[in-house]
Parts: structure tokens; C-alpha cells; sequence
């Protein structure tokens, strides 16, 4: 069990859940943002409000006073006016009744005179009286308020005016509004209780749709699954159906039918190679046991030396099988060159010219090369690749074979020519199947396994490199490109 998966049994296994989560976890961090700023705006805006009323209550009371009017106590805002000189307030209301502002005022009175119709907001707390026996639900003392006060001067109103208000001729009184939090505070739960169950509600649905909507999305993929479940080696056949849609489903349907094409050509082309091979082997194999069944059969007619040369023969040509059948195996696998070296295929070519057998039929075989051509790769790779179009060619070839290297920008082009009947075009490619061979009525051993030039060709292509038979008006030219190593000496 993998070391991670105790720790990960909370998160859910099914795709739909996992969307739904996640959609649903996207959503609460939205939704949380969003309440946390509406909460935020809707208290400052209810603060502003009360700030607001106050100010409009504070103007209007600095109005009556000034008419000489002493303010009724019944008021939305707390309020209080206190003067120099005098114990108790002039006027309160609004809930100051609490605090019995009538014996003496809660808030200072002014000590000195500011300028009329200055208005001034500061935090007050409101002083705790020994004597004092609030009632329940309006106990202001003890707390701290933001408190808005206005001055006014007695020498502004007339004797009239300010005897009506109980105040001495010189005294300075002060109008106080307190800036009741309440609104805002009641207004702010309000709405915190609303986004709160509006929030969950959200967060239920979204999770809902994104589970059945990834649902939805996923019954295709689901086909795709029991669509892909039946494929059998032995009947490789089947496809998945590609919807409409063009979404990304329909590309998935279209690589897995396209994953199923290919493996089914391998699969095919892999029965075709084990029957091509045991065909391959049979033949060798039948034509030893013939010989030495007839040999067994009549030991005292039997040119024994010509049964063993056809015995060695056949055996030759069946290591000769067996090698690249392995060979060919090997190179299936893909598997990278292990430390690849700097090798010279002008250096490689010219050491074949001068090695390679000519003693079947007298041949002329030239390489031509104006400088070295390195490469990256496997030596002995390289070797097998050459001596295999080698001899490809020697098979076909009237009189002569040569070998032309060239160094062209970042590529090294070698190619093998031959003069002998050459390849039709419509078989340029079909000669690098396995076991291909155009001259079906040419006798086996001298034809070659048939897998010479598909070797050649997967050798090629395992240095990164191509071969490809080009067109020649005489003969066959084969042509290898591969890219250009720098000299040892250039690194």
C-alpha cells in the first residue's frame, strides 16, 4: 500500500466528487470574500447613517436653543446640553434620562469658549455613577461613543432667551449628540444572518450542479470505458464510438480508436512475422532433415562430404536467422545506444571496401570520399547497417558497387550503388518489409533471410538518422542520412 494513501482516505476517489468539492470549496472562498466586504460596507454605511442622524439632531437642537426653546426629551438620538456654571443639564434626552442628568450633567461642561457652530465628534465615555440603577436594555454608562458637541455662547441670545433656558448671561453651553452604534450593529447581523444562509444554499447548489453536471460530462467517457474493456488480444477490432460533440471527449475517442488501430497493426504485423519466420526457418530446417534422412536412409550410397557441406549450408543459414531475428528483437524495444561514440563512416567504408568478399562473381567495389564524416553511435551497429546494404547489393549487382560519403551542413549522406536491374517504383518501400523479397523465384540461398534491409533501416533510425532507396535511371542507390558529430579534435 502506498505510504501517502492513510493520510489521503478523507479525499474522495470518484471524479464527480472531487469536481464537486472543488467547485464547491472555489465558491466558499468567493462567497466568504464577498460577505466579509458587504459586511464591512454595510456597518460603514450604517455607522455613516447614524453619524448622519446625529449631526442633523445635533444641528437641530443647536437651533431651538438659540430661539431660546429648551429641547423635549423624547428623541431617537441620546443627547445632553450642558452649561459653565450650572450642575445639572439644561436639556437631555433619548435615553440620558438613565443616567438622571436632571441632578447633575454626564458630560463636562465647556471650560472655555470655542467658536460658535463648530462641530466637533470625539470619543467620550460615559462616567459610571455609584447611585446610578439603569434599566435593563439601556444602560449607557461605562461605554465608550463616539459624541458629537456644538458650543454656543450666551452673549448670542437675548436675557429673555437665556433665562427661559436657566443659564447666566455669560455662560457657555454645549450641545452633546451621542452616535449610537446600534443601528449599524443591528443592520450589520441582519445581513450577516441573510449572506450566512444564502451562502450555504449557494454552496449546496453549486455543489449539486458541478457533481451531476460532471456526471453528465463523464457518460461518455464511461462508454469509452466498456467500449475499451472488451478489446481482446484476439479480437482487437472493436472501436469506441467518437461523439459529435467535438469537445475533448471526442478527441480522446479519436486517439484511443487511433492507440487501437496501432495496436492492432502490431498485433497483425506481429503474426505476420512469427508466421514469416517460421516459414523462414522451415525451409532450411526441411531441406537439412531431407539430407540426412537420405543419407541415413542409404549410408553406403551417400556422398557424405557433399551431405555435410549442404548440412553446414543450411545450418549457415539458419545462425544466419536466428541472428537477426535477435537482432531485430533487440532493436524492437527501443531501447537508447549505451555510451555512443565518435565514429568516421569514411574511415568504416573504406576498411568494408577492402575487406569485403568478391569471390562468387567478379565484382568492382569503390568507395569515394573526399573528407572524414563522424558520427554519434554504436561502431559495430554501424558495420552490421553498412555490410547489409553491402550485401544487398553484391546480390543485384552486374559488375559494379560503389560507396559515396558527403558532408552536407549538419548531415553525413552515404549511399550504396549498384548497376544491377534495380527496384520498381512502387516497391521502393515494400523492400524494407520483413522478409520482402522481389525476386520470388530466385532460389532461397542466395536470396538472403529478407531481413536485411529492414536491420538496415531500424539501425538507421535508431541513430536518428533515414534510409530510403532514391530513384536512379541504372541500378539501385540506397541513401543514409545521419546527423554530423563533430571531429574529436573540433570538441
Amino acid at each position: 500500500m502506498n505510504a501517502t494513501e492513510p493520510r489521503r482516505r478523507w479525499w474522495p476517489r470518484s471524479v464527480r466528487a472531487r469536481a464537486a468539492l472543488a467547485a464547491a470549496s472555489a465558491a466558499a472562498v468567493i462567497l466568504v470574500g464577498t460577505g466579509w466586504w458587504v459586511h464591512h460596507d454595510v456597518y460603514r454605511e450604517g455607522t455613516r447613517i447614524a453619524e448622519k442622524q446625529a449631526q442633523e439632531q445635533l444641528w437641530a437642537l443647536v437651533d431651538q436653543l438659540k430661539e431660546g426653546v429648551v429641547p423635549v426629551r423624547r428623541s431617537a438620538v441620546p443627547y445632553e446640553v450642558v452649561a459653565s456654571g450650572r450642575r445639572s443639564a439644561v436639556a437631555y434626552g433619548g435615553g440620558m434620562d438613565d443616567l438622571d442628568p436632571g441632578t447633575r450633567h454626564v458630560l463636562p461642561a465647556p471650560s472655555q469658549a470655542k467658536e460658535s457652530a463648530l462641530l466637533t465628534i470625539r470619543p467620550i465615555r460615559i462616567p459610571v455613577r455609584r447611585d446610578d440603577n439603569p434599566r435593563d436594555g439601556s444602560d449607557m454608562a461605562g461605554r465608550t461613543y463616539m459624541v458629537m458637541s456644538a458650543d454656543i455662547s450666551a452673549d448670542e441670545l437675548s436675557s429673555d432667551k437665556a433665562a427661559a433656558l436657566g443659564v447666566a448671561a455669560d455662560a457657555q453651553l454645549r450641545v452633546y449628540v451621542v452616535v449610537l452604534p446600534h443601528t449599524a450593529e443591528a443592520i450589520t447581523k441582519t445581513t450577516d444572518r441573510l449572506l450566512l444562509r444564502a451562502g450555504l444554499v449557494s454552496l449546496v447548489l453549486i455543489g449539486a450542479i458541478a457533481y451531476f453536471a460532471v456526471r453528465i460530462a463523464l457518460r461518455p467517457v464511461e462508454a469509452i470505458r466498456v467500449l475499451t474493456a472488451s478489446v481482446t488480444a484476439s479480437d482487437p477490432r472493436e472501436r469506441v464510438t467518437v461523439p459529435a460533440t467535438g469537445h475533448e471527449i471526442t478527441a480522446l475517442a479519436t486517439t484511443i480508436n487511433t492507440t487501437l488501430q496501432r495496436l492492432d497493426n502490431a498485433a497483425a504485423q506481429q503474426r505476420r512475422f512469427v508466421a514469416d519466420a517460421a516459414h523462414e526457418l522451415r525451409s532450411p530446417l526441411t531441406t537439412l532433415l531431407a539430407s540426412l534422412e537420405v543419407a541415413l536412409a542409404y549410408p553406403e550410397r551417400t556422398d557424405w562430404p557433399a551431405a555435410a557441406t549442404t548440412a553446414a549450408r543450411q545450418t549457415r543459414r539458419l545462425q544466419a536467422l536466428a541472428e537477426d531475428l535477435l537482432l531485430l528483437a533487440r532493436l524492437d524495444t527501443r531501447t537508447p545506444t549505451a555510451d555512443p561514440e565518435t565514429v568516421d563512416l569514411t574511415a568504416l567504408a573504406s576498411r568494408l571496401t577492402e575487406q569485403y568478399p568478391l569471390t562468387e562473381r567478379p565484382l568492382t567495389l569503390t568507395c569515394d570520399s573526399t573528407a572524414p564524416a563522424h558520427v554519434h553511435g554504436n561502431p559495430d551497429e554501424y558495420e552490421r547497417l553498412l555490410r547489409n546494404l553491402l550485401d544487398n547489393a553484391a546480390r543485384h549487382a552486374a559488375h559494379r558497387i560503389q560507396i559515396t560519403i558527403r558532408n552536407q551542413d549538419t548531415w553525413v549522406v552515404l549511399t550504396v550503388h549498384d548497376d544491377g536491374p534495380g527496384v520498381p517504383t512502387e516497391d521502393a518501400e515494400r523492400i524494407f518489409e520483413r522478409f520482402v523479397r522481389l525476386d520470388d523465384a530466385r532460389s532461397r540461398d542466395h536470396g538472403g533471410t529478407g531481413l536485411g534491409l529492414a536491420i538496415a533501416r531500424d539501425l538507421a533510425h535508431r541513430h536518428r538518422g533515414t534510409l530510403t532507396l532514391t530513384p536512379r535511371t541504372l541500378g539501385a542507390c540506397f541513401q543514409l542520412r545521419l546527423p554530423r558529430a563533430p571531429a574529436p579534435a573540433e570538441k
